[in-house]
C-alpha cells in the first residue's frame, strides 16, 4: 500500500471514528435526556392524576355530605325508624338527589343493610347491600374506589359514603361519581402524552375493559389493544408500578413507553385490584431527532471522507512527492548511476532529508571511484604476480637450455650439434608454453559482450551434456553417470547461446576432474520467483570453507595443472547476463554450482537486436 492510500486511510478512518464517537455520544446524551423528560412528564401526570382523583373525590364527598344533610333525609331517616317502616316512598329519592347534585351513583341504604332507593340501579330497591360493614367503616372517611354493579356491566368509580339520622339507627348515602373518558379529559396530558385506564373487572385480560377504548385510536387509526396485554398482565401478578414499550407497527417513531399505574381499593390489608392507570408517552420525537442526528452523522461523515481525500492529496502532494523522489534516485542508484541527484525545495525536514541523501550519494560516489581504484590496482598487482608465476616456470628451463649451449660451445665442439639439436626442442616446447599461457590471459582479457536471443536453457543443458558423454564412459577411468533432471515447462531466457554453453561445459568439466573415481553428476534445471536456474552437481569429495569463498577468484586453482580461469570465465559469463552463480559444498559431500539468471530480460534483448 502506498503512502497517499495510508494517509486516506488514517484520515478517513479518523473522520469516521470521531464521527461515530461523536454520534454515540450524542445519542447517549439524546436517550438520557429523554428518559429523564419521559419520567418528570409521567410522573407530573400521575402527580395531575391524583390531584384530580383528589379534587373529584372532595367534590364528591361534599355533594354526599349535602344529600346527607338535607331535609327530605333527615325525614327519611325519622320516618324509617318507626315500625313497621314503610321505604315505598322514597323509591326515587336517591334519583332525584343524584340529578341534582351531579352524581353519577347515589343509594340509600338502611342500617339493616335494606337499600331504600338506587339511583344508578332502581331495581336493587328492598334488596339488601352486602357490603354494609365496608359502609359503616368508610361513612365519614375519604373518598375510595369502588368498582359498582350495574344492570349491564360494573363500572369502576369515585365514591363517598355518609350517614344520615341517629347514631343507633342511621341511614347510609353512598354517592359517587364514574372514572370514565370525561374524567380522564379533564387530565390536561402534555403534548405526545395520552392516559387510558384499565379495569381489572375478569381475571382474563379483555379490550372491553378499558374505560376508553379510542384513546388508544391515532392518525392512522385504532391501535390493537391487545399490544398492552403484557404490561397490565405484569401489574395484576405484582400489584406494582412497571412500564414497557410497546411497539405498534414497523416503524420506530410509532412506539410508546407506557407506565402502568395500579388503582387498588380501600382496605388496610389485602386491597383489591380495581383498575390500572395507562400513562403513554410517544417516542415519536426522539426517534425523529435520533433520526436527524444519524442523517448529519452521516452527511458530516460524507463530508468528512472528501475532506480526508482532499487532505491525503494535499498531504501527498506535500509530503509523498518528495519521498517518491527519493524512492526513484535511491532505485536509480541500486541500478547503477550514481550521479542521480534529488532538488530539496525548503527548509523542512524533507529538505534536510534531500540534503543528506544527495550529501551521501557524493560520498558514495567518492568512495566507490577509490574503491575502483584500489581495485584496480589490486587486480593489477594479482594479474602481474599470476604472471610472474606462470612465466617463471618456462623461463628457467629456458635458461639453463641457455647455459648449455654456451659450455657445450666452450668446452666441446664436437657435441656441440647434438646439444644443440636437444636444446633447439626445448626451446620451442618452452615458447610454445609460454605463447599457451599468453593466449589464456589475451582469451580471459578479451570476453565478448554477450549477444542476447531467445535461448532454451534445457538444450544447452542437453549440448554441454552431450560434449563430454565420451569422457562420461573413458576406460581408463571410472564410470560417471550423467542424471538430467530438465524442467519439461522451462520458460526460454535472453541469452548468448555460444557463452552460455562455454559456461555450462566449464562446469560440467570442473565436475567431471572433481570426480576422478567416477561417481554421478546431475544436471538440474527450474524455475522459481521469476529466475531459471542451471544445477551442476557432482559427489566429488567435496569444498572447504576456504575454497567456497576464493573458488571464483581469478587464477585460484586447487588443481595440479588448472589455470585458476574457468570458473572466473563462467562468473563473468553469468552477470554479464545479469544472473549469479553460487556454490554449495561440504568435504564429503559433493558440491553444487547454481546458476541463476532473470527470466524477464526484454528490455536488454530487444536493445542488442537493434544494435544487430
Amino acid at each position: 500500500m502506498t503512502f497517499r492510500r495510508k494517509l486516506l486511510l488514517v484520515f478517513s478512518v479518523t473522520v469516521c471514528v470521531s464521527v461515530l464517537a461523536v454520534t454515540l455520544l450524542v445519542s447517549a446524551v439524546t436517550g438520557r435526556a429523554f428518559d429523564r423528560s419521559e419520567n418528570e412528564r409521567t410522573a407530573a401526570l400521575v402527580a395531575q392524576f391524583r390531584r384530580e382523583f383528589n379534587h373529584q373525590g372532595e367534590g364528591v364527598a361534599r355533594r354526599v355530605e349535602a344529600v346527607a344533610g338535607s331535609e327530605s333525609v333527615s325525614r327519611m331517616a325519622v320516618a324509617l325508624r318507626r315500625k313497621p317502616a314503610d321505604a315505598g316512598p322514597y323509591f326515587e329519592s336517591a334519583k332525584t338527589a343524584a340529578e341534582n347534585l351531579q352524581l353519577d351513583f347515589l343509594e340509600f341504604v338502611e342500617s339493616d343493610g335494606n337499600i331504600v332507593s338506587s339511583a344508578q340501579w332502581p331495581a336493587k330497591f328492598g334488596y339488601p347491600e352486602t357490603a354494609i360493614d365496608s359502609l359503616a367503616a368508610s361513612a365519614d372517611q375519604g373518598p375510595f374506589l369502588k368498582q359498582e354493579e350495574l344492570q349491564q356491566g360494573t363500572a369502576l368509580g369515585l365514591f363517598a359514603v355518609r350517614a344520615a339520622g341517629t347514631t343507633e339507627n342511621p341511614v347510609y348515602i353512598v354517592g359517587g361519581r364514574r372514572l370514565d373518558k370525561d374524567f380522564l379529559a379533564a387530565l390536561d396530558a402534555p403534548a405526545g402524552m395520552r392516559a387510558v385506564l384499565y379495569q381489572n373487572r375478569g381475571e382474563r385480560f379483555s379490550q372491553d375493559f378499558f374505560v376508553d377504548l379510542s384513546a388508544l385510536s391515532s392518525d392512522d387509526g385504532a391501535r390493537p389493544a391487545d399490544k398492552l396485554q403484557p404490561l397490565i398482565d405484569a401489574v395484576r401478578q405484582s400489584n406494582q408500578e412497571s412500564a414497557a414499550l410497546v411497539h405498534w407497527s414497523n416503524d420506530a417513531a410509532e412506539d410508546e413507553v407506557f407506565h402502568a399505574i395500579p388503582l387498588m381499593g380501600p382496605g388496610q390489608k389485602n386491597r383489591p385490584l380495581l383498575g390500572i392507570l395507562l400513562i403513554g408517552n410517544s417516542r415519536r420525537a426522539y426517534v425523529e431527532l435520533m433520526r436527524r442526528i444519524r442523517f448529519a452523522a452521516l452527511m458530516a461523515g460524507g463530508g468528512g471522507i472528501l475532506l480526508a481525500v482532499l487532505l491525503s492529496s494535499w498531504a501527498a502532494a506535500r509530503v509523498t512527492r518528495p519521498v517518491e523522489q527519493l524512492a526513484a534516485a535511491a532505485k536509480e542508484i541500486g541500478a547503477g548511476n550514481w550521479n542521480v541527484h534529488v532538488d530539496a525545495v525548503g527548509h523542512d525536514e524533507l529538505a534536510q532529508l534531500a540534503d543528506s541523501f544527495n550529501h551521501m550519494t557524493a560520498e558514495l560516489l567518492a568512495q566507490r571511484e577509490r574503491l575502483l581504484q584500489a581495485e584496480r590496482v589490486a587486480a593489477w598487482r594479482e594479474l602481474a604476480r599470476r604472471l610472474a608465476h606462470e612465466l617463471k616456470n618456462p623461463l628457467f628451463p629456458l635458461q639453463l637450455t641457455m647455459e648449455n649451449l654456451i659450455r657445450a660451445r666452450q668446452q666441446n665442439l664436437e657435441q656441440f650439434d647434438e646439444v644443440f639439436r636437444e636444446s633447439a626442442r626445448t626451446l620451442l616446447a618452452e615458447i610454445a608454453n609460454l605463447r599457451g599461457i599468453i593466449n589464456r590471459f589475451s582469451d580471459f582479457a578479451k570476453m565478448p559482450q554477450p549477444q542476447l536471443q531467445s535461448v532454451q536453457l534445457n538444450e544447452v543443458v542437453r549440448g554441454a551434456a552431450q560434449l563430454f558423454q565420451a569422457r562420461f564412459a573413458a576406460a581408463e577411468r571410472s564410470k560417471i553417470t550423467c542424471e538430467p533432471e530438465l524442467d519439461p515447462y522451462l520458460p526460454p531466457v535472453a541469452a548468448d547461446p555460444e557463452l552460455m554453453h562455454r559456461a555450462i561445459s566449464n562446469l560440467v568439466l570442473n565436475a567431471i576432474d572433481a570426480m576422478p573415481q567416477g561417481g554421478k553428476l546431475i544436471l538440474r534445471t527450474s524455475e522459481k520467483d521469476g529466475k531459471v536456474m542451471v544445477e551442476v552437481a557432482d559427489s566429488g569429495p567435496g569444498l572447504t570453507a576456504e575454497e567456497r569463498e576464493r573458488i571464483f577468484t581469478p587464477y585460484y586453482t586447487s588443481k595440479q595443472h588448472g589455470t585458476g580461469l574457468g570458473l572466473a570465465i563462467v562468473q563473468s559469463v553469468v552477470s554479464d547476463h545479469g544472473g549469479r552463480i553460487r556454490v554449495q559444498s561440504e568435504p564429503g559431500r559433493g558440491t553444487s554450482f547454481v546458476v541463476e539468471l532473470p527470466r524477464n530480460r526484454s528490455g536488454e534483448f530487444e536493445q542488442n537486436v537493434a544494435k544487430i
